[in-house]
């Protein structure tokens, strides 16, 4: 029996020498390494069969062992360098988009957010209308592509006006939405109009379709219609994009007045109305929609579930007339064909049973206690932080900070001491007018953690300005 450790030997040596010559290369032959080493035929085959099994060479019967080619190792980094060139310099930038829907880290508060908390989302109610929902006939057959009928009648009643079902398409929440309105009614490198500050998703939207965002001024009532007839004028834009009812993040509502005055200046200018209606049920008596005021297909109406109900209930409707409703289902069409009709359904089934009114009147008193209660504990801890109004509705708060205070400085020491906030840069197209951070009310569990995390804002804001 051979010496296994001859064998191990000679294959360690066997292996020095072929880690010295490149693949293809022929080890010596059998009869010089058992002439070098005084070793056995036996010891000399099984020294290369280990080698063999190895990887490191090839042996072909008859002529030789040579070695091996060496795969790329698995950690090896592939060089992807060259997709730089292939891409272009089109970016799109999904951070704060990114930010904005991460879920805090265990133990840090949040006062940012954009859904309602687990114990006010009516997930059982939800439940049991998916369970109904699946149990109706072709539940689960492609739906109708602009959506199912019912529930385009009932967004249309939402809606109010003349506005009818054949007006309503049917699109996967509210982001999406937004993204093909603006792909659909400008094309790239064309100016569109915000409010300002307005929702950074609408920002992201904008910028990803190509489209270059301009700042409209708002003041306490929304934004001001003058002042929008002047960017129309001097952009040539040919959209405008709002939030008329509890805005984000001001919390404004157009007065009835300016919903009038809006639809004349975009009338005037032949531009189109994109009228995010995000909030409408998180507004007690909200105004009528600007689509209900609107004879000329001037709004493009935007209506969603998500925020009321879950941020899985990805479920909203694009309202709009004309050449623009038909670009607006080409584009539904192309992207992803239709919504999952089981979701329709589901959906349907709770805003027709008394689970939906209850939900509503729930969410309302809890938006009241909460919004007072932030804003007294705000008063209380940090009277220097002035907010710019009280909202209707919402979720949320819109602060100036102190002149001269660090806005990043304040927003990382924040997260330093426990707590999250917004920061006021994100909302704006371009050079804000001065620090702000918009804080949310309905993120966090309960009123205990909400009056924490004003306290530890307070601790975050004395750190950088003393």
């Amino acid at each position: 029996m051979e010496n296994d450790s001859s064998i191990a030997h000679i294959a360690a040596i066997l292996r020095e020498e072929a880690s010295g010559l490149r693949p293809g290369d022929r080890l010596p032959a059998s009869r010089e390494i058992m002439r070098r080493h005084g070793v056995s035929p036996v010891t000399v085959s099984r020294a290369i069969g280990q080698l063999a099994a190895e990887g490191r060479v090839v042996t072909k019967p008859g002529i030789g062992a040579f070695v091996a080619r060496q795969p790329a190792r698995v950690n090896d980094t592939a060089d992807l360098s060259w997709q730089t060139l292939a891409l272009g310099d089109r970016v799109v930038d999904e951070s704060v988009v990114t930010s904005l829907l991460s879920g805090p880290p265990e133990g840090v508060v949040p006062l940012t957010g954009g859904y309602l908390p687990p114990g006010l989302r009516p997930d059982k109610q939800l439940a049991a209308a998916g369970a109904r929902a699946v149990r109706r006939p072709d539940a689960w057959a492609m739906p109708p592509l602009n959506g199912v009928d019912e529930l385009r009648r009932w967004f249309a009643r939402q809606a109010g006006g003349d506005v009818t079902a054949s007006d309503t398409l049917i699109v996967s929440g509210g982001q999406a939405a937004l993204t093909h309105a603006f792909r659909a009614l400008a094309a790239p490198n064309a100016p569109v109009l915000v409010e300002t500050p307005t929702y950074p998703g609408a920002l992201a939207a904008a910028r990803a379709a190509g489209l270059r965002p301009h700042a409209v001024p708002m003041d306490r009532d929304g934004v001001r219609p003058d002042m929008l007839a002047e960017a129309f004028a001097v952009t040539g834009a040919r959209v405008f994009f709002c939030q008329p009812t509890s805005q984000n993040p001001t919390g404004a509502t157009l007065t009835k007045e300016r919903r009038e005055q809006v639809l004349q200046v975009a009338a005037a200018a032949g531009a189109f109305v994109v009228e995010d209606d995000f909030a409408r049920y998180l507004t007690e008596q909200a105004p009528a929609p600007l689509v209900s005021m609107d004879a000329h297909g001037t709004v493009v109406h935007i209506g969603s579930l998500t925020k009321i109900l879950s941020p899985s209930m990805r479920v909203a409707a694009v309202i709009a007339r004309g050449p623009a409703a038909h670009r607006l289902r080409a584009s539904q069409l192309v992207e992803s064909f239709f919504v999952a009709r089981p979701l329709q359904e589901t959906a349907l089934e709770f805003v027709g049973s008394p689970a939906w009114a209850r939900h509503l009147k729930a969410v309302h008193a809890e938006i009241a206690t909460r919004r007072d209660a932030l804003a007294a504990a705000l008063a209380a801890r940090i009277p220097e932080v002035e907010p710019h109004l009280l909202p209707r509705g919402g979720m949320h708060l819109w602060l100036r900070l102190p002149a001269g205070t660090d806005e990043h400085a304040l927003v990382e020491e924040a997260k330093r001491s426990g707590v999250l906030v917004s920061p006021g840069r994100i909302y704006y197209p371009s050079e804000p007018p001065g620090p702000r951070i918009r804080v949310t009310h309905m993120a966090a569990t309960h009123l205990a953690e909400l009056m924490e995390g004003v306290r530890r804002l307070a601790q975050a804001l004395a750190a950088v300005t003393r």
